[in-house]
Parts: structure tokens; C-alpha cells; sequence
């Protein structure tokens, strides 16, 4: 974001400045009664706004009688840094964090089907423990214990692309492990304590190490330059910094041939993983398309 001439604007400025930025950028228009519209603002505040952005930003935007709306211009350079995980996501919902309804996306966007996702009350649960670091009695439904009552200590979310859990301490097995949200149900949080340096986040190796993964177009490939573009690869390897707790689950979701000699076959297969003793002492690798070697008892969800 361009600081030096934002520094003086207060947040809400800022806030539909960069409404109106979005707009022009991802949407290819934009005009004062967009901004009265999203933020409740008289029409003579929107005209404000208009003009105070293309003080700031001249030649970003330029009126287009004919739809009566300002349209980005081909000298457009943004003002402010936009993410993508968060762009998409503000397209695909709508854009904006005080939604009191639902979100409605900004432009046609299908996405991949959810087959469950987290009960609210659950999930409110856990990302209070989180915050407040409280401890959660809970019952939990695994698949090799059936339902069972647990003390965890919750403290981070992980999305792994299928489904959402918590990272915790399990009390009863003394290990840090992964608990799916959806077979949590009854949680309550207990008073507030001091917790032992073991039941920390600054105790779980696995979340601590990251590890370095280099990806590259499986060798089958008939294409693999297709493959090095899709994945903006540099010299033609892709690599990713992950921790080493998540790991499982990034190379079971992009389907990363795991095995030594790249044997793998199937449409859905496009990358093979060059340097697998990356792996070495890595949790969970079950799920690692490929993956074949030192066995490890700790599994990458409960």
C-alpha cells in the first residue's frame, strides 16, 4: 500500500478507498453510488471519495459517460497491495467483514462442493479456547475409539482443503494431534489455568518445523512446461515452505507423487515431490500419495 499518501486518511477513508480501488480493478467499474450503496454515505460523500482517490492515484481511473462510471485505465497501477487468497475470497462471497446477512459474490463463481462443514456452536467453541488458551472437555468420535470423552488444548485452526480441525494437546494420550471439528460435540471450556510448558504450541515439534518441499512436473508429463507455468515454477521447481504438521495434507490435496521413483500414474497426478528425505521424521505421511518408508504411529487426524 502506497503509506505516504494514505498516512493522513482516517480508517473508514481508507476503508472505501479501497472498496472503490477494488472495484475498478477486479470488476472494471465503479461510480459514487457504489460507495453510498456499501457504506451508507450521503451521494456528495461518494463524489468525495471519487475525487480524493484520483488525487491520489491520477491516471488510475477516467469517467465513461456512456455507463456513467469510472473505468480502470490502461497506465492503472493499484494503490493498495492486494492478496489473492483474500481477493478470491471477497469475489467469491462478497466483499467486506460486517455482513450481517449473507455475502453474495461479486461476479458468477462455482466452488467445489463442501460435503460437511463445521456446526457453529462447535466452532465458536473452539476458537474461543483458543483465544482465551482454555482448556475443552469434549466428546470425540475417531474412527478407530468410537465416541470417547477428551480434555484437549486447543490453539490453532487448520483448513486442509477437505475439512477444518484444531491443533491441540490431547491430555489422555499426552501428544499434540489433529481433532476434526465435525466429530466434536458437547465441548465445554474449562476455568482458566496456567498450562505446563509440554501443552503449548512452543512444545509441538511438528507445528515448530517447517519443512521445504520442491515440487516439479512429474517426469510422465508429455508437457511439463505446461505444469511449470500453471505453477509460476522458477527453473522449473515450485518450492513451498510448510510445517511439518500440515504437510500430509498439502501433498494428499495436490496430489504430489511421494515415491522415489516417481511411479505414480493418473490424470490428477502432475507434480512429483524431487526431494523426499525432506520427509525424514515428518508425521502423517499415510496420506502422502506414494509415500512409502519409516512408519509412523501418529496419524494426521484423529
Amino acid at each position: 500500500m502506497a503509506g505516504s499518501k494514505l498516512d493522513g486518511l482516517s480508517q473508514i477513508q481508507r476503508e472505501r478507498l479501497f472498496y472503490l480501488e477494488f472495484r475498478a480493478f477486479f470488476l472494471g467499474a465503479v461510480n459514487r453510488y457504489d460507495i453510498v450503496n456499501r457504506f451508507g454515505v450521503k451521494d456528495a460523500a461518494g463524489t468525495r471519495d471519487i475525487r480524493l482517490y484520483r488525487d491520489l492515484a491520477p491516471g488510475n481511473i477516467e469517467y465513461e459517460y456512456r455507463i456513467r462510471s469510472y473505468l480502470p485505465t490502461d497506465q492503472f497501477r493499484p494503490l493498495f497491495t492486494f492478496d489473492v487468497p483474500q481477493a478470491m475470497v471477497a469475489i467469491a462471497h462478497g466483499l467486506g467483514d460486517d455482513f450481517v446477512g449473507t455475502g453474495k459474490p461479486l461476479i458468477t463463481c462455482e466452488m467445489p462442493t463442501h460435503l460437511n462443514t463445521p456446526d457453529i456452536d462447535v466452532l465458536a467453541a473452539m476458537t474461543r479456547a483458543i483465544h482465551l488458551r482454555r482448556a475443552v472437555k469434549l466428546t470425540y468420535r475417531s474412527l478407530s475409539s468410537g465416541a470417547t470423552r477428551k480434555e484437549i488444548v486447543p490453539y490453532a485452526l487448520v483448513d486442509n482443503g477437505l475439512r477444518w480441525h484444531v491443533r491441540a494437546y490431547d491430555r489422555k494420550r499426552q501428544r499434540f494431534s489433529d481433532f476434526v471439528i465435525n466429530r466434536m460435540s458437547g465441548p465445554r471450556l474449562l476455568d482458566g489455568e496456567e498450562f505446563p510448558e509440554h501443552e503449548t504450541r512452543e512444545a509441538d515439534i511438528q507445528w515448530n518445523r517447517i519443512v521445504t518441499m520442491e515440487m516439479v512436473p512429474h517426469p510422465r508429463l508429455k508437457h511439463p512446461e505446461t505444469i511449470a507455468h500453471e505453477y509460476a515454477m522458477k527453473d522449473g521447481v515450485l518450492t513451498v515452505n510448510v510445517r511439518a504438521a500440515v504437510a500430509g495434507y498439502v501433498l494428499r490435496r495436490w496430489n504430489v507423487d511421494c515415491s522415489e521413483d516417481h511411479h505414480l500414474e493418473g490424470a490428477e497426478v502432475h507434480l512429483w515431490l524431487r526431494n523426499r528425505p525432506t520427509l525424514y521424521g515428518v508425521e502423517g505421511l499415510v496420506i502422502a500419495p506414494g509415500y512409502s518408508g519409516e512408519s509412523f504411529s501418529t496419524p494426521p487426524a484423529e
